[in-house]
């Protein structure tokens, strides 16, 4: 991995690699969408400007400048940035409460905007942030473009009428329409509608053609040609014959740096999301791979550069990124030269500007502002998860209804929290095996084991996650109390931190305090080696820590009770458990650890060994089934099954000193606490059972199968 400097200069150095890995026969279709880019962009940063109250050279300025240099820094092939109407609808809402409109304390404000939102991207793509957009939902930017939308139609309502309404806010412009209609100048409403009616025709007719480009040159002309300046009309005046000039921008006033913050953080977050989303579904299509950090990196410089030359910020746009891939570009040239295209044609047609109406730029912004609703998205949110629904509407109505720069981070908190929320509440649901015992899954019309609980926990363990599923498996063993054991299943966990460790071993301690015992199975790598490096591993033990294909035969031979298995137990949820014999026997046996332990001495293996070897005259019973006694016993064992003592059927009659044996040692001090209370005195228990047997070594018989 390149070191951080390393990095960075690679980072600069895109434009190198871009101009020496080009083909020369990739240029001809570059040329070709770069046209085409520059036939659409050219209206476009025109009225996209007149949306953030800037004259229209400056959005011309950003489309020329954002554009070219996005290209040459950005990752995506087709991504093509520069003026859009999300943002100039942010521009001009940071902006208002700060400077006045239309002066050029307002137009350096923008600038300086521009150059804030630039260095904060420039910075997140450096330090390798790019995986943060991930953490910012789709919703938001779907909510805010409709919300945007409805916005800028209430907005350019009031140019397409030709109505005198000063209030900017989307109720009050609502409210004042209806009373300024009479007073609605007849020739701009004549524009407006017809510059729509145009547009649409030429669209239904072929939505490749320009119409936006073809109505405002024919609005111009219509405007010219009857000399209706002196009718009202408001027209644009006429634009620079120059190219971007520098500008001087006071980089180093604090205090309005300090009022411009919210709105550069607010406009680089939704354009960068913006800005990866389209890069991310172009690359869907096309095969590329991108480089979330490069496309921070291009868009923080792109908009550096524009705030420069007297522009002001911009974004990725969706519909000309869809026209650069439609058209056959191949590369981020074609971007390139759509700002070149752009430059001669400010040039060329500067002086047709000067007659162009008001009123045509409001029509083409709203067909595009309705464009750029995503209705069948938006009805795709409203049908999935209700978090995705509730994080775009709230980003929607915040638009409507609060300042935009603080919707927008509203929407992006949301998001967050959200997030937060659902990585915070994992589920943590009760399995068993399926019908054929090979997969474990989520069964809650069956009912769970009286031994053993497994619980799947279906997410990560970190400080925000550990109290849920601390209480969740409090809950599981609440309504399970007679469950003494836990198998927990942990595939899903994929991250684990010191707060969930600490919860683990209260859980752990709980269950060894109730005779129990935790068990884990499916580890990921990472994990285990964390809870090796934290102690845990060690503290719970290593024979807890089971594989897949073996755990639940460990559990079964060598931790749970049989006799609650055989006597109290009808469920059969394991593959084990199928051939076990099964009883019907008055009452309910209790469980071993409700006995107390010094009421039932023990005798280790060792010692009982000598005995037998000296003749001792105690009586070995062996309380097992008899299929477990064939496989192997304590020699001049009786074999006398634990259901013969529930039944009141076992005839020790005669014994003195009675020594009881089983696997493990639970059946066995089942079976002495039941000769204690018919009277039997001399009852020892074997410790640790046939297991504790065998592990010494001792000497075992086997019968004839």
């Amino acid at each position: 991995m390149a070191s951080v400097p390393g990095q960075i200069l690679e980072y600069l150095l895109r434009p190198y690699r871009l101009f020496r890995e080009y083909e020369v026969g990739n240029l001809r279709p570059d040329l070709y969408a770069g046209i085409m880019l520059a036939v659409i962009l050219l209206p476009q940063a025109i009225a996209f400007a007149l949306v953030a109250e800037l004259p229209p050279q400056m959005g011309l300025y950003t489309a020329i400048v954002a554009s070219m240099v996005a290209a040459l820094w950005g990752s995506s092939h087709h991504v093509h940035t520069g003026p859009t109407m999300p943002v100039s609808l942010l521009v001009f809402s940071s902006l208002l409460t700060i400077v006045k409109p239309g002066t050029p304390e307002f137009l350096i404000a923008a600038g300086m905007l521009a150059v804030m939102t630039g260095i904060l991207q420039v910075v997140m793509g450096f330090a390798r942030l790019g995986l943060l957009i991930n953490f910012v939902s789709h919703s938001v930017v779907v909510g805010f473009s409709a919300g945007a939308a409805v916005l800028i139609i209430a907005k350019e309502s009031r140019h397409l009428l030709g109505l005198s309404i000063s209030d900017t806010g989307f109720l009050a412009i609502l409210r004042a329409i209806p009373s300024s209609l009479p007073h609605a100048n007849l020739p701009t409403l004549l524009i407006g509608a017809g510059v729509l009616a145009l547009i649409l025709a030429l669209r239904k007719w072929n939505a490749r053609f320009p119409g936006e480009l073809l109505a405002m040159i024919l609005a111009a002309l219509v405007v010219y040609g009857l000399g209706l300046q002196q009718e009202g009309v408001n027209v644009l005046g006429k634009l620079p014959s120059h190219l971007p000039p520098l500008k001087r921008l006071p980089l180093l006033d604090l205090e309005l740096l300090r009022e411009l913050a919210t709105g550069a953080l607010a406009i680089a977050a939704i354009g960068l999301v913006a800005t990866t989303s389209i890069a991310r579904t172009l690359a869907s299509e096309t095969g590329q791979r991108l480089d979330s950090n490069q496309e921070f990196v291009g868009q923080g410089l792109a908009n550096i550069a524009a705030g420069l030359f007297s522009g002001y910020p911009a974004a990725g746009s969706f519909s000309r990124s869809a026209l650069t891939l439609d058209a056959g570009a191949r590369t981020s040239m074609s971007a390139v030269f759509s700002g070149l295209f752009v430059a001669g044609a400010m040039l060329l047609l500067g002086p047709l500007v000067a007659y162009l109406p008001r009123a045509a730029l409001s029509g083409v912004l709203v067909v595009i502002a309705s464009r750029i609703i995503q209705t069948e998205q938006i009805r795709r949110i409203l049908k999935g998860t209700r978090g995705d629904a509730v994080i775009m509407l709230v980003t929607f109505f915040s638009t409507l209804l609060l300042e935009i720069e603080f919707a927008v981070l509203a929407g992006i908190f949301l998001s967050l929290g959200i997030y937060i929320i659902r990585t915070s509440t994992p589920r943590v649901v009760p399995v068993l095996p399926d019908d054929n015992f090979r997969h474990f899954i989520h069964r809650p019309d069956k009912p769970e084991g009286p031994q053993l609980g497994i619980l799947d926990i279906l997410g990560d363990l970190y400080f925000g996650a550990a109290n849920h599923v601390e209480q969740s498996i409090y809950d599981h063993m609440a309504a399970h109390p007679r469950q003494r054991f836990l198998l927990l299943r942990m595939y899903s966990v994929n991250q684990c931190d010191f707060s969930g460790i600490h919860m683990l071993e209260r859980v752990v301690r709980e269950y060894r305090d109730r005779g129990g015992d935790v068990f884990m199975m499916r580890l990921p790598e990472p994990v285990l080696r964390y809870m090796k490096s934290t102690g845990f591993y060690r503290r719970l033990g290593a024979d807890n820590f089971l594989a897949d294909d073996s755990a639940i035969g460990y559990l079964f031979h060598r931790v749970l009770d049989p006799a609650i298995c055989i006597y109290e137990c009808d469920v059969r949820a394991f593959k084990e458990c199928q051939n076990l014999p099964k009883y019907e026997y008055p009452g309910e046996i209790p469980f071993h650890t409700e006995i107390p332990a010094e009421s039932i001495p023990t005798i280790a293996p060792g010692v009982l060994w000598q005995q037998l070897r000296s003749g001792a005259q105690a009586r070995v019973v062996d309380v097992r089934e008899p299929r477990e006694f064939r496989h192997g016993h304590i020699p001049g064992a009786l074999s006398l099954p634990l259901s013969l003592f529930v039944t009141d059927q076992a005839d020790l009659s005669g014994e003195s000193a009675l020594v009881l044996v089983c696997r493990s040692g639970r059946r066995s001090t089942r079976a002495a606490a039941y000769l204690k209370k018919h009277g039997y005195d001399q009852v020892q228990v074997v410790a640790g059972g046939m297991l504790a047997w065998e592990n010494a070594g001792l000497l075992t018989a086997v019968e004839n199968q």
